[in-house]
C-alpha cells in the first residue's frame, strides 16, 4: 500500500512542474505546445507498436475515427493551458486547471448520461465561489491577472471534456491504443497551427529543447502514467483529491525559482475551493470517481 501512495505522490509532483517548465521556457505558446505533444509521442510510439501487435485486428478504423475529437479538444486543452500559465502565478494556475472534478460529472452526464447528485452540484458552486473570489482580487490588485484565470478555466473546461470523452471512449482494446493516437493526432493540429510561428523557435537553443523534452517526459508521459498506476490499487477518489494538490507543488516550485509569493486571500480561497472539490469527489459514485 506504501508503494501505491508512494506513486501517488510521485505522479501528482511531476504533474505539477508543467507550469514551471512552460513558464521557464521563453519558446512561443503555439509551437512549445506543437513540439510538447511531438516528444511525447515519439517517446509512447515503442508502446503503440507492441500494444497494436498485441492487440492484431481488434484495433480497427472505427477506432481510430473515434480519436479525433478527442485529440482536438486536447489540443485546445494544451494551447490554453501554455498561454494561461504565462499569465498568472504558477501556483493559481496549477489550482484552477486541476479543478475537474466539479466539472468532470455534468461532462458525463451530458455525454455518458451518468446522474449527478445534489451533494456534487453544492460541492462545485462552493469552488466556484473560492474561485470567484481568487478572479475578483486579480481584477483589482496590482499585477493580478483575472484574464489568466480565465484562460486557465477554459483549459480545465477542456481537459474535463478530454476525460468526458475518453470515458465514453473505454471499450478500445487498449488504453494505449486510445491515448497514443490522440497525442499523435494532437501534436499535428498543433504543429499545422504553430507553422507560422516555428521561425520564432531558437533552433540553436539546447536549453530550450531540453525544457520541451522535460515536458514531454515528466508531466505528460511519466505524471500520467504513475498517476494511471496509482488509479489501479488506490479509490479514484483519493485520486483525483490528492491531484488537486498539485497546486502546493507548484507553489513551492514558484517561490523558489521566480520568488512568487501568493497573497493570503490566496490561500483563503484555495481553502474553499479544495472543500468544494472534496464534497463533489466524495459524493461521486465510485466507478464515475475513478474516471476522473
Amino acid at each position: 500500500m506504501a508503494l501505491r501512495y508512494l506513486l501517488l505522490f510521485l505522479g501528482v509532483g511531476a504533474c505539477s512542474t508543467s507550469a514551471i517548465l512552460i513558464r521557464m521556457s521563453a519558446t512561443d505558446p503555439l509551437v512549445l505546445t506543437a513540439l510538447r505533444l511531438v516528444f511525447a509521442s515519439l517517446m509512447l510510439a515503442p508502446v503503440f507498436l507492441v500494444e497494436l501487435r498485441r492487440h492484431g485486428g481488434a484495433f480497427t478504423r472505427a477506432h481510430l475515427r473515434r480519436t479525433h475529437a478527442p485529440a482536438l479538444v486536447l489540443a485546445l486543452h494544451l494551447v490554453l493551458w501554455t498561454l494561461g500559465v504565462r499569465m498568472t502565478a504558477v501556483a493559481q494556475a496549477t489550482l484552477i486547471v486541476n479543478l475537474v472534478p466539479i466539472a468532470l460529472p455534468f461532462f458525463l452526464l451530458w455525454l455518458a448520461r451518468e446522474r449527478i447528485n445534489a451533494a456534487e452540484v453544492a460541492g462545485t458552486a462552493l469552488a466556484i465561489v473560492g474561485l470567484a473570489t481568487l478572479s475578483v482580487r486579480d481584477a483589482v490588485a496590482a499585477g493580478g491577472s483575472a484574464a489568466g484565470d480565465a484562460v486557465c478555466f477554459a483549459s480545465m473546461l477542456l481537459f474535463a471534456l478530454y476525460l468526458a470523452l475518453g470515458r465514453r471512449n473505454r471499450d478500445f482494446p487498449s488504453i494505449w491504443l486510445y491515448v497514443i493516437p490522440v497525442y499523435g493526432q494532437a501534436a499535428l493540429v498543433c504543429l499545422l497551427v504553430a507553422l507560422p510561428r516555428m521561425g520564432t523557435f531558437d533552433v540553436g537553443s539546447a536549453r530550450e529543447w531540453s525544457l520541451m523534452a522535460g515536458l514531454a517526459a515528466i508531466p505528460t508521459v511519466c505524471g500520467h502514467s504513475l498517476l494511471n498506476a496509482a488509479m489501479r490499487g488506490i479509490r479514484g477518489q483519493i485520486v483525483s483529491l490528492c491531484n488537486v494538490s498539485q497546486f502546493v507543488f507548484a507553489g513551492v516550485m514558484g517561490f523558489l525559482l521566480f520568488g512568487e509569493v501568493p497573497r493570503a486571500l490566496f490561500y483563503a480561497a484555495s481553502a474553499i475551493v479544495v472543500a468544494g472539490v472534496a464534497i463533489v469527489v466524495y459524493a461521486a459514485p465510485a466507478e464515475a470517481g475513478a474516471s476522473g
